[in-house]
């Protein structure tokens, strides 16, 4: 089943709605963003977070000891990285943490799938720059790649189910998408929800 991940949370009632709905991950933003956390509300909210769904942390050329002491407050059961981190970067938190990572590439022409596949990171994620925007890019500038990766990038219950079958990714993330007038919406997360479990169906 095609894997959902609901982004930027920052309030009680977005983890209410995401536990209702049920999501298979939801993101804390570490990273500068009107959608910052801080770890305290991160911790706060994540002990609120329902069993089974997985919270992901998005970082931003962050310290890795800030990463890594904020991992070790069982806060995130994965690492998001936005920013220019290395695959020396990548590896060092995998190791240092034992969590996997997420790489978020910044799509455009000429990004070959062999260049993509060598990323240590366990998974991508594809979108078209800078995160939260609500702005798709070209889907047809990604490669073969051989990697899972999150589509990211404009995601919203309105185009969702085209991106599904277009497409095809290991997971969608939406962000944005999921809100109405900059706040988590929680009819939109459960249309969210409730498209890639019919698009799955169908492609079973």
């Amino acid at each position: 089943m095609t894997k959902l991940k609901i982004c930027g949370l920052t309030r009680l009632q977005d983890i209410e709605a995401v536990n209702e709905a049920g999501p298979d991950y939801i993101g804390f933003v570490f990273a500068q963003s009107r959608r910052q956390v801080s770890r305290e509300q991160a911790l706060k909210l994540r002990r609120r977070l329902k069993s089974g769904i997985k919270a992901v942390g998005v970082f931003k050329d962050a310290p890795a000891e800030e990463i890594k002491e904020i991992c070790s407050q069982g806060i995130l059961d994965l690492i998001q990285l936005h920013g220019r981190e290395d695959s020396a970067c990548i590896t060092r938190l995998r190791q240092h943490t034992g969590l996997p990572v997420i790489k978020t590439i910044s799509m455009r022409p000429g990004l070959e799938a062999g260049t993509l596949d060598e990323i240590p990171a366990d998974f991508l994620l594809l979108d078209q720059g800078k995160g939260g925007t609500g702005t798709c890019f070209d889907w047809s500038l990604i490669p073969k790649i051989k990697k899972p990766f999150f589509l990211a990038g404009g995601l919203n219950p309105g185009n969702l189910g085209q991106a599904l079958r277009q497409v095809k990714p290991f997971g969608v993330d939406l962000s944005s998408g999921a809100e109405t007038d900059g706040v988590k919406d929680r009819e939109k997360i459960f249309q969210a929800v409730q498209i890639v479990k019919y698009e799955t169906r169908r492609n079973s």
